[in-house]
């Protein structure tokens, strides 16, 4: 049986001319049958070829688990042909979540005693390869003595074997250390190579280690000088690049070495400088050197000519024709505009003009680029470039691009005409893809620039003349029509070209927005509205208007029928309340973010005295069980009653807020988070008839230039607490310090016990998905006792 087995070639040529699935499935099973037999016979001549086979078909994705023990068996053989195929049949079918695999540790430890170096590179090979944390503790001491052998080979194989056993075991760096120092003054390629890689590992896990290889920096100076001056053998040049990946390992090295040290950075100064400007960027390689020296420079503390001249590189990289180069580019600068707004600033034009590239990734970059760059001085500018690339873009783009105009024009706006005029061309380009708070806030500025009314409505009239498909144009118009209907009838506004205006037009007008398939039932209700707004400021007849209320007072969407119902009742029943209640909306001054958001959490706590839910015994277990983030209280410790509805229970008492006003002596805020520009802070209110219930406002703002989307808070408390989230106010942190999100946190504590809370924070920011799990332990003593 065994006399009929094919051999390798002949295995892979019939393989080869299998025409079917099937067919090739058949040669398989055959063979397999084959080398099973010669596995059981324990034929020691052959057993090398039978399990190169069976590693062919594993490597077509045929199972071959049952070779694994004649691996250990021919690693064990004194012959090196058994030897080297058993090795490699083990870094293919053995692995650490195989106990077997345990099996080969003695064999390994013997290999790596012996003198023979092709035995000892095999050896250390597979090591590196399936050697688990286990096998790795047990073959340091092995290892170690291996990486000062006098053959190079062997060397350059124990330094790459340390650095496996560096990340499964980061314990083990001590052992490491010493032969490291040595090491950095070999000649050879290989070993220097892996030598920077395995003292990066050590720094990198190992606070002792990176404060003991600090004293190397000038070694690592002296050898990257060496390389970008005189150059190494040319063996090891690309592109007339003298070896850049032993550049770029060593420029890596120094990143993590000069980080927040002043003497090392200091040291390396003059290298990076001579690095960047010594190194051609025509090549791949040469760009890959560049933008490692631009991450080294911008990470550790250095000069601030020397970041000038990365950002400048950075900028040349934007001219490259590769795109991959200039995604990166614009990605770097990205994380830079927050630390060197000046320096990035005079990138600005070629940034604006990535905006036109064709590739999606790439114009997504510059656009978070150029709303970053947008500041007082070039709002006009930087504004007018946007929105001509508003009307162009790709749908997916259509968004970001509309919001981030929106928050720069209300961040940066010089004047009030400037900024209603950005927001009408916006809403006019791309009205469907703006946030759901434009409307509103372009409501808010008109109705606070009384000197703007008359040129507002006007420029509004005449849009929703020309489209009516924009629905937050729609709404705005339909609102601006409604509350200065009279300044659009008079004509006297002389910053707008003239325009006759006829009541009759604009009641059509109006007419014709209710009417059109394109409007959503939020757009006809302000229609709705402007049209009954219209029947105080018209000095006309009103039967038209009441005959379109009729119309809708048995209209199939509940909230216009009632809306239309109510206006109906208005002519009839209370005609002589009519003009006061329909008055104009007092003028809206804009305040301040800190305005904004004490008024909102005014009102949130205003809304939950009036009357606030009392959750379920299975709704408050839900909560007190949230993420399961925090351990339980002591024995000892009493938990609180479950929320009952009944009258007569004292916490329902505790739960319902009195009208008095706040405390005089308010609880301090607390900051308690803070990356790229997203802070969290956290607010508190102790109502004073309810001494054991706390309120906690969590507020979100960004001053980064991206947005910070599917943004999720959750919360955690101890078990003797019991915790009440209510909704957020959105998911989008905008960016630029636009208006923030906020968060109210409802926490009962009738033992008055130390508060501590565990927070889990889900976003996407500049693309990437971010989460962190952290606990506040620093409370202010007024919010628990």
């Amino acid at each position: 049986m065994v006399a009929s087995s094919l051999k390798l070639q002949e295995l892979i040529q019939e393989i080869r001319e299998a025409k079917t699935q099937a067919q090739e499935r058949e040669v398989i099973q055959k063979e397999c049958a084959h080398i099973r037999a010669s596995f059981r016979d324990g034929d020691p001549l052959h057993s090398h070829r039978q399990l190169a086979k069976l590693l062919y078909a594993h490597m077509l994705g045929y199972p071959a688990h049952f070779g694994q023990m004649e691996c250990l068996k021919l690693i064990a053989s004194p012959r090196f042909t058994d030897k080297r195929v058993g090795y490699l049949g083990a870094m293919l079918l053995l692995d650490e979540r195989q106990d077997a695999h345990l099996l080969i540790t003695n064999s390994i430890k013997n290999d790596l005693s012996q003198g023979i170096e092709a035995v000892q590179g095999l050896a250390l090979c597979t090591l590196s390869a399936m050697g688990s944390a286990e096998m790795c503790r047990d073959l340091a001491p092995e290892v170690e003595k291996l990486l000062l052998q006098p053959s190079a080979y062997v060397r350059k194989k124990a330094v790459l074997t340390a650095v496996h056993m560096i990340r499964k075991v980061p314990e083990l760096s001590d052992i490491f250390l010493p032969p490291c120092a040595q090491l950095l003054h070999e000649r050879h390629h290989g070993v220097l190579l892996g030598t920077v890689t395995l003292i990066t590992e050590l720094c990198e896990r190992s606070p002792a280690a990176l404060k003991h290889f600090r004293k190397v920096v000038p070694q690592l100076v002296h050898t990257l000088r060496t390389l970008v001056v005189t150059g190494c053998s040319t063996e090891h040049s690309v592109s007339g690049v003298s070896d850049p990946f032993l550049q770029v390992q060593i420029l890596r090295l120094l990143r993590i070495l000069g980080r927040n040290h002043e003497e090392s950075s200091e040291t390396m100064n003059d290298l990076l400088a001579q690095v960047a400007t010594n190194t051609d960027a025509s090549r791949n390689a040469g760009s890959a050197v560049l933008f490692e020296t631009v991450l080294t420079i911008m990470d550790i503390r250095s000069a601030a000519g020397l970041r000038v001249l990365a950002v400048n590189i950075l900028g040349r990289f934007l001219l490259n024709s590769d795109r991959n180069i200039r995604y990166v580019a614009l990605t770097s600068l990205l994380k830079l505009v927050q630390s060197d707004h000046s320096a990035v600033q005079r990138h600005r034009p070629t940034v604006v003009e990535c905006l036109q590239e064709p590739d999606a990734s790439l114009s997504r970059r510059a656009l978070e680029l150029s709303l970053a760059l947008v500041n007082s001085s070039n709002v006009r500018t930087m504004t007018q470039e946007l929105q001509g690339f508003l009307e162009s873009c790709p749908p997916d783009l259509r968004a970001d691009c509309a919001s981030g105009i929106l928050l720069a024009a209300e961040r940066f706006a010089p004047t009030k005409r400037w900024h209603i005029d950005t927001i009408l061309r916006v809403l006019t380009t791309a009205g469907t893809y703006v946030r759901d708070d434009a409307v509103a806030n372009l409501i808010q500025l008109i109705g606070g620039a009384q000197e703007l009314h008359a040129y507002s409505v006007r420029r509004l009239y005449s849009a929703l003349a020309e489209d009516i498909s924009q629905q937050p144009l729609v709404q705005v118009a339909a609102w601006c029509i409604g509350e200065y209907g009279d300044l659009l009838l008079e004509g006297t506004c002389e910053e707008t070209e003239p325009l006759q205006v006829e009541e009759d037009m604009v009641l059509t007008l109006l007419e014709r927005v209710l009417q059109s398939h394109m409007s959503l039932p939020a757009t006809r209700g302000y229609a709705l509205t402007a049209l009954m707004k219209l029947s105080t400021r018209l000095h006309g007849d009103n039967n038209r208007i009441c005959q379109v209320m009729s119309i809708y007072g048995s209209c199939q969407d509940v909230e216009l029928q009632q809306r239309a119902v109510e206006y109906n009742a208005l002519f009839r029943k209370y005609d002589h309340l009519r003009a006061a209640v329909l008055e104009k909306m007092p003028l809206v001054e804009r305040g301040g973010p800190q305005v904004n958001e004490e008024a909102k959490e005014s009102k949130e706590v205003a809304q939950l005295s009036e009357a606030a839910p009392v959750p379920t015994e299975t709704q408050a277990s839900k909560l007190l069980d949230l993420l399961d983030l925090l351990d339980g209280p002591s024995e000892n410790a009493q938990h609180p009653p479950p929320l009952d509805p009944t009258p007569g229970d004292t916490l329902i008492h505790l739960l319902d807020l009195p009208c008095a006003p706040l405390p005089s002596a308010p609880i301090p805020n607390l900051k308690v988070y803070e990356r790229e520009g997203l802070q969290l802070t956290l607010s508190f209110v102790r109502p004073p008839g309810t001494p054991t219930l706390l309120l906690i406002t969590v507020t979100a703002t960004n001053t980064s230039g991206g947005d910070v989307t599917h943004f999720i808070c959750q919360v955690a408390v101890p078990k003797s607490f019991q915790l009440q989230l209510q909704a957020p106010s959105g998911d989008t942190v905008p960016a630029q310090g636009g208006l923030p999100m906020t968060q109210l946190l409802r926490i009962l504590n009738p033992n008055k016990a130390p508060l501590r809370l565990k927070l889990r924070l889900t976003y996407d920011h500049f693309g990437q998905s971010v989460q962190e799990i952290f606990e506040v332990n620093n409370l202010p003593v007024e919010t628990w006792q």
